[in-house]
């Protein structure tokens, strides 16, 4: 909620000049809809309405730029004759801007359409990312809070809330909400019985709309607010609880109270909630066995002068690694009720709609053999004909329709090989993959506590399916390898972070390659 210090002022009493505003939306966030909103206010209350359009190449590489200027048919008719009114926002000449996302007033705000002597910016504080910020390996997000300063700096009056979030809440979509904050900012010649006829004339989704149009415009009329909104990589885990909820997995959770320090209990409380829902008990068994054998090591080497940073690192990491992402993951994951049920909230469907969506699954060969046990994954391999014909099946990825039968069937069939999941190829060699980790980690512990932190950490490279996954774990094999090469360095733990950094920077690891060049150190 946000609603600026600076005088309200009312547009339009210069007759030379035109009200002049441009939105910034994405596809898809109503910009179209606000904008006809906005020309039929104009008309029905004695202004003339011009409305353009610059269309984005895509949604998140060029949002589309909606410009409209507005004169009253006062000014015109003294004048005589029509006036010459712009075809495209102009740096310096606009009076309010509009964005559907805090990034799009940030962008606004770059083209030079936000000014400290004339400009209102008004935008919801919602994120829609970026495929920029997404296919960076660690956290790409934007700094919001960067956005939020500069807009309180650079704009005459500065209005924010997460208008998507306000929409939805009362069953509406985004635009009218942000019709509400344009009403909320008491700068049009019309008052808000003029805004509430144009949303009624509309006549589609009226009630909806106008629960969504009062409560952004009653946001924007509540006192400034100048923090960010929280970090969404920002999170914590819970306290462990005081009892198991299932009677099988009270004796995990004494164990970790009895076993581990005070520190570590939430983490991993966490993480032995993530491999139980992963796999089941026994696998949650091996998990803590995993976490108390390094644990018992860190102790011996100094962990609880440090914290026991290294048992909490590894209570996180170690339940990562071992609920790794897999075809059957992947499969249980999309036959969720929960992720049907998100589905048809994000497109509003109602309780007698049919809703469909089309999963593109698309493995590699590797994922394949995976599925299967080692020994017939290798005959496969070793047998050209029956290799190249599940190539031709897979190859081209397949497209289930979960919302029919057939899809339904086939990708609750993968999701059913769970419970064959560790005798499978893939488990094999995660397992090893992990053993190998592990065990460096102790290798190096003895020596520098801080360096066997650093690489517990550095786990985080290996995420996510298929490709993902591949290019993440070989960055991590080359950090493995790393943090054997920078043993006995005095600054060892802060070159392999920065090693670390720059492995998350960009996913070709141009950056990680020239860190490591940086270092000197073996090709």
């Amino acid at each position: 909620m946000s609603a600026d210090a600076t005088a309200t002022r009312v547009l339009g009493a210069d007759p030379n000049r035109p009200i002049t505003i441009a939105i910034l939306a994405m596809g898809g966030q109503g910009g179209g809809v606000l904008v006809d909103w906005i020309v039929d206010l104009a008309q029905h209350n004695g202004y003339l309405a011009q409305a353009t359009s610059v269309a984005g190449v895509a949604q998140r590489t060029g949002a589309t730029i909606y410009y409209i200027e507005l004169l009253a048919h006062k000014h015109v008719a003294d004048h005589g004759g029509a006036p010459v009114l712009a075809q495209m926002a102009v740096p310096g000449e606009v009076d309010i801007v509009i964005a559907s996302e805090l990034m799009e007033a940030g962008r606004a705000m770059q083209r030079g359409l936000v000014t400290p002597d004339r400009t209102t910016l008004i935008t919801s504080s919602h994120r829609d990312y970026a495929t920029l910020e997404k296919v960076v390996p660690g956290n790409g997000i934007a700094d919001t809070t960067a956005v939020l300063e500069a807009g309180h700096q650079h704009a005459r009056r500065f209005l924010h809330d997460d208008m998507q979030a306000i929409a939805k809440k009362n069953g509406s979509v985004l635009s009218a909400s942000l019709f509400g904050a344009l009403a909320g900012c008491g700068e049009l010649p019309f008052d808000d019985a003029a805004f509430e006829a144009t949303v009624k004339r509309a006549g589609v989704g009226v009630d909806a709309s106008l629960r969504a149009w009062r409560a952004g415009l009653n946001a924007v009329r509540s006192p400034v607010q100048r923090d960010a909104p929280a970090d969404p990589m920002a999170t914590a885990p819970r306290p462990l609880p005081a009892r198991a909820a299932s009677p099988q997995v009270e004796p995990l959770r004494e164990r970790i109270e009895r076993e581990f320090p005070a520190q570590a209990h939430a983490m991993l409380g966490a993480g032995l909630q993530r491999v139980l829902e992963y796999q089941d008990i026994a696998y949650g068994t091996e998990y803590l066995d995993r976490v108390a054998d390094l644990h018992g090591l860190a102790l011996r080497c100094g962990g609880a002068a440090h914290g026991h940073a290294a048992t909490v690192e590894a209570a996180r990491w170690i339940a990562v690694a071992m609920a790794y992402d897999d075809v059957v993951r992947v499969a249980d994951l999309k036959t969720r009720a929960g992720r049907s049920q998100r589905v048809r909230e994000e497109v509003g469907a109602g309780a007698d709609e049919v809703v469909g969506t089309v999963e593109f699954f698309h493995p590699r060969m590797e994922e394949i053999y995976g599925l299967m046990p080692k020994g017939l994954a290798d005959w496969i391999d070793a047998t050209p004909p029956l290799r190249a014909m599940l190539a031709r099946r897979v190859g081209n990825g397949q497209r289930l329709r979960p919302h029919t039968v057939r899809g339904q069937l086939l990708l609750q069939g993968l999701a059913s090989l769970r419970r064959w999941r560790r005798r499978s190829q893939r488990h094999a060699v995660e397992m090893a993959h992990i053993a190998r980790w592990l065990d460096t980690v102790k290798n190096l512990m003895g020596s520098d506590y801080a360096l066997a932190l650093e690489l517990i950490r550095c786990r985080r490279l290996v995420k996510g399916y298929s490709d993902t996954h591949a290019r993440g774990e070989a960055k991590f094999d080359k950090l493995l390898r790393a943090a054997t090469l920078l043993q006995g360095r005095p600054d060892a733990a802060a070159d392999l972070a920065a090693l670390q950094a720059a492995a998350l920077a960009d996913p070709q690891g141009q950056q990680l390659a020239q860190r490591w060049q940086l270092l000197g150190l073996a090709a």
